[in-house]
């Protein structure tokens, strides 16, 4: 199969781009090129911070802010609150201006370079995660943190500083 028939045959597997992709075209593609993803700062009026626990196939374990990549042709808005329902279970509140975007690149090869847009939300002290029966080492589970934990994510310890 020459590349032309390769193209061919990988787009004929996406049904609609604007709904994600499917996850091999996905992983590969993240192999090719820069993501763009959209980060969420919520914080409470107390200061606190709502971190979500990690621990994925892709070697990430600890705390990290809520986020999501962003598809073809959808607005950062779109997917911000997409993932405030869909991470988080309610809608947070959040500036429409960005507080950073940063380059964020480790050593994997898949899903290793991220253009990351960081906006800063808002949920009052009052809310307390669902967590849907998950424990504190389950990948979703949220809390509120006070500080930065020790074991926040390496891959986004630019935001350390917001925590």
């Amino acid at each position: 199969m020459n590349t032309k028939e390769a193209i061919k045959f990988l787009d004929r597997q996406i049904k609609n781009p604007k709904q994600g992709l499917p996850k091999d075209i996905f992983l590969f593609a993240s192999k090719i090129t820069p993501m763009v993803n959209v980060d969420l700062l919520i914080k409470d009026e107390k200061g606190r911070t709502l971190l979500s626990w990690r621990d994925d196939e892709y070697g990430c374990k600890g705390w990290h802010l809520p986020g999501g990549i962003i598809r073809f042709k959808e607005k950062m808005e779109t997917r911000l609150k997409k993932v405030s329902e869909k991470e988080i279970g309610v809608m947070v509140k959040f500036d429409p201006v960005p507080i950073a975007i940063n380059q964020i690149m480790w050593k994997k090869n898949i899903r290793g370079h991220f253009i990351s847009i960081l906006y800063k939300c808002f949920l009052p002290g009052g809310f307390i995660p669902e967590n849907r029966g998950l424990s504190k080492k389950n990948q979703g589970y949220l809390f509120w943190h006070d500080s930065c934990p020790g074991n926040f994510l390496k891959c986004q310890d630019i935001y350390k500083k917001y925590i």
